[in-house]
């Protein structure tokens, strides 16, 4: 895909991730890497601005050590760093959707695990994994959620929310929904047993 063609998809997702609840508010990222003339470069959404109003002139385009390349006057995600990691570990895939979807963050918050459903690949664990609290935008974030990704596509962040990867962003973009959709099941089903007791 030509670099145009990238900004509008990352417009498109951020635009469909905020109509479907995943990202409340100013909260939640994504990015796509692509390469660019031999470069590995990646799109991602700017810091400070709800998915919901994103246009095309305000997506920012990084090199692989974080410096900008196309659209310097605006700052990148501040989770950028995770963004990166993951990407230095997973060669194998080409995008991130980092969100704040609310049945699941519920999950997060109270550190309460996520069933692996089938639809997730084979199921090789119980449950979804967690990765411990560091502070948004940390280098420790950053590190702790790619070396818990490295063998697996999604990770649910404590007190923060979940992220998802994918060979494009509509992989990346399903399993979030995925996730936010075995959360629900999840808690109507616990709700429905408490209520015979």
């Amino acid at each position: 895909m030509q670099k145009n063609e990238i900004i509008k998809k990352i417009v498109t997702v951020s635009h469909y991730l905020y109509e479907k609840g995943l990202v409340p508010g100013k909260s939640g990222n994504i990015s796509m890497k692509f390469k660019k003339d031999e470069f590995e470069r990646v799109a991602v959404t700017p810091s400070g601005f709800s998915l919901k109003s994103i246009v095309e002139k305000d997506v920012v385009i990084i090199d692989m050590d974080g410096n900008l390349v196309y659209n310097s006057n605006k700052k990148p995600t501040s989770e950028m760093l995770m963004h990166l990691n993951i990407y230095k570990e997973r060669n194998d895939i080409n995008s991130v959707v980092h969100t704040h979807s609310p049945i699941a963050t519920g999950f997060a918050f109270a550190e309460e695990n996520i069933n692996r459903l089938e639809g997730f690949g084979p199921i090789e664990e119980k449950f979804v994994q967690f990765v411990d609290y560091y502070p948004p935008g940390s280098i420790e974030l950053a590190e702790a959620v790619s070396k818990e990704l490295k063998n697996q596509d999604i990770v649910v962040l404590k007190k923060h929310g979940v992220v998802a990867l994918g060979k494009n962003l509509e992989e990346a973009t399903l399993l979030s929904e995925f996730i936010e959709e075995s959360a629900k099941i999840q808690f109507v089903k616990s709700s429905l047993m408490a209520n015979r007791l």
